[in-house]
């Protein structure tokens, strides 16, 4: 479902994909990710919950390859008198360290727009540091359902940052 705002020119009935700084409520699988990296530092605006869980299952699908390439290389490649892992191990940290370095930032900012979605502040992104209890609550601010004065976080492009 593409938000009724966003249609397409000229044509009844036919969607468009929304411009890059609002959210695109229902985006598909590949939309979603190709957004998340063109808007890779943007903490400002909205991100629809598609947005949001489509990067969530990349990044859980990703980080599990990786544990599976530093698992095997490890076991592959350990010293069994030291007990040591070898090249494999040091090539599978070294990746996981790559991957969680090219996503963290964009990562963080998705969680701060997303949160703009359901109207609530970037700063509740902090609530992941209390222990155990943090994350589900973050968890649950991320499945909330968009809220329309989330809209107060828009920033349409030519805008200034305090208009």
């Amino acid at each position: 479902m593409t938000h009724p705002q966003y249609q397409a020119p000229g044509v009844p009935g036919a969607a468009s994909e929304p411009p890059l700084w609002a959210p695109y409520y229902g985006a598909p699988f590949k939309v979603a990710i190709q957004r998340f990296f063109k808007k890779y530092a943007t903490f400002h605006g909205r991100a629809s919950r598609s947005e949001y869980w489509w990067w969530a299952l990349v990044s859980v699908l990703v980080s599990f390859v990786i544990n599976i390439i530093s698992g095997a290389g490890a076991a592959a490649t350990t010293d069994l008198t030291t007990g040591t892992g070898g090249a494999g191990s040091m090539f599978g940290i070294i990746l996981g360290f790559l991957w969680f370095a090219a996503t963290i930032v964009p990562s963080l900012a998705l969680v701060v727009r997303r949160l703009h979605d359901v109207n609530l502040s970037g700063w509740f992104l902090l609530v992941v540091l209390v222990p155990f209890l943090g994350a589900i609550a973050l968890i649950v601010m991320m499945i909330l359902p968009s809220n329309p004065a989330g809209q107060r976080y828009d920033r349409p492009e030519g805008q200034p940052v305090g208009y």
